[in-house]
């Protein structure tokens, strides 16, 4: 997008007059005689056969030389995000030479560019400039035979010397326009990928005897690779399902699919007895609630961020919130209160507290289902009593789905369902499960092995 917009309206503007002018000249190449203007015509026909040679091969490198722009621009970015952890694991020889490298093929495939493209370039030159020395001998021809006068056999020498610059020009900017070509193509790519379909005209139930979720031979795969097969479950209303397992083994990629962010590829998902991709995605949205471990806020106020959870609430109730959500008193604190523009993703704010606020923005939404990547995983001591405490407010009376971590959360779960290699490998409560040889049993026990390590040292 930037290559778009910083060389657009410039390549274009420059064309439009190079067009013009060569027009003009080949105008007046007519005005002196039509033998000229004849001449004219067919060397623009054949350096015009050569430039749609010349693009051709463009096209065909100018997407390698764009890839490896966006390349070298994740390495500078990589290299100088990551300058701390370089530093502290004496990585910065390693991590500068894997610069330097990127550079050099920057260099490399820069230079590869141009050099097929040159000699394309070459060809034009030389057909040009053949031109340009056959409208001279035909001047003075036509000047020997009296069919010129002198003044304009003169004129036109001077004139012939910059005859053909305007389309040499446009084809020397032809390099910028594959390059737009292909960053264009790589946009459009984005636009054409088939949208998540929002036909659904039906409502969710407001009650019924069916479970409040439930998965039904549910298969799922990010492009090749799959990553649920014929998963099946069912959750009753008010209940607490917790996912457990292996890293990778599609514990969020299950939150992910009952919040609708992918269809699935083969089964259903059900809420209240009704397939999610039958109803509006507003209506399944209003339904949901999610907080997950990795918090974003935007650049705004606190207010706001918060108030996103249900824009008509009033100021009452977004205040009401963040008292729920224990992060009335720290807000309180800040310079502007609520007033205060927190910075984009929320970096103005600690994890703890920016975790604070997202769970008071999904307790104003009140949504009656919550999805929770345990919030508590990776905070400290000091704040993770008070994110306890802002979860239990948000929970209350609500069907809750728990990527859960840590073993209380785990026990005090309805339904326990472990998910490894992307199918249900067990499925209980905790009691039933520790008293199965199988992953759970080794998950639990290594995780109390480490807790009672921690306590004696």
């Amino acid at each position: 997008m930037n290559f778009v917009e910083e060389n657009c309206m410039m390549v274009l503007a420059d064309m439009m007059g190079y067009i013009f002018s060569q027009v003009v000249m080949v105008a007046f190449m007519f005005f002196f005689n039509i033998w000229l203007g004849d001449l004219a015509v067919v060397v623009i026909l054949i350096g015009l056969l050569f430039g749609k040679g010349m693009q051709k091969e463009s096209l065909e490198d100018s997407h390698i030389k764009q890839e490896q722009s966006e390349s070298l621009t994740e390495s500078i970015l990589d290299f100088t995000e990551g300058i701390g952890i370089i530093k502290t694991y004496n990585l910065l020889g390693e991590k500068s030479k894997e610069l330097t490298d990127n550079f050099q093929k920057s260099c490399d495939k820069n230079i590869q560019f141009e050099e097929n493209h040159s000699p394309w370039q070459r060809r034009m030159l030389i057909v040009f400039g053949l031109g340009s020395a056959a409208a001279i001998a035909l001047t003075v021809f036509l000047h020997s035979q009296a069919q010129m006068a002198t003044i304009f056999a003169v004129g036109f020498m001077l004139f012939v010397l910059d005859l053909f610059g305007p389309v040499k020009a446009l084809y020397a900017n032809s390099a910028r326009l594959t390059v737009m070509n292909s960053c264009l193509n790589r946009i459009e790519e984005v636009f054409y990928e088939a949208e998540l379909l929002d036909t659904g005209k039906d409502r969710i139930p407001h009650g019924g005897e069916e479970p409040e979720i439930q998965f039904s031979d549910v298969s799922f795969g990010y492009g090749e690779k799959e990553v649920l097969k014929n998963v099946s479950f069912s959750l009753e209303k008010n209940n607490m399902l917790a996912l457990v397992g292996p890293s990778g083994g599609g514990k969020t990629t299950i939150a992910n699919l009952l919040a609708r962010f992918w269809d699935v590829k083969s089964g259903q998902v059900l809420i209240r007895g009704k397939d999610i991709r039958e109803v509006p995605l507003s209506d399944l949205m209003n339904h949901i609630s999610m907080v997950f471990q990795r918090v974003y806020l935007f650049q705004d106020t606190i207010y706001n961020n918060i108030s996103m959870g249900r824009p008509d609430a009033t100021e009452a109730e977004v205040i009401e919130a963040a008292k729920k959500a224990r992060c009335y008193d720290f807000i309180m604190a800040l310079p502007e209160g609520f007033n205060t523009v927190v910075g984009e993703g929320g970096e103005t704010l600690s994890g703890g507290e920016k975790q604070r606020i997202s769970i008071a923005r999904c307790i104003l939404k009140d949504a009656p289902i919550v999805i929770l990547d345990e919030a508590t995983a990776s905070v400290d001591a000091d704040n993770e009593s008070y994110i306890q405490q802002a979860i239990s407010e948000l929970c209350k009376g609500k069907t809750l789905i728990v990527i859960a971590h840590r073993l209380n959360t785990i026990r005090s779960a309805n339904s326990i369902l472990v998910i490894a290699n992307g199918v249900v490998s067990q499925q209980g409560d905790h009691d039933t499960l520790i008293n199965q040889a199988g992953i759970y049993q080794t998950f639990i026990t290594a995780r109390e092995n480490s807790r009672g390590w921690s306590q004696r040292n």
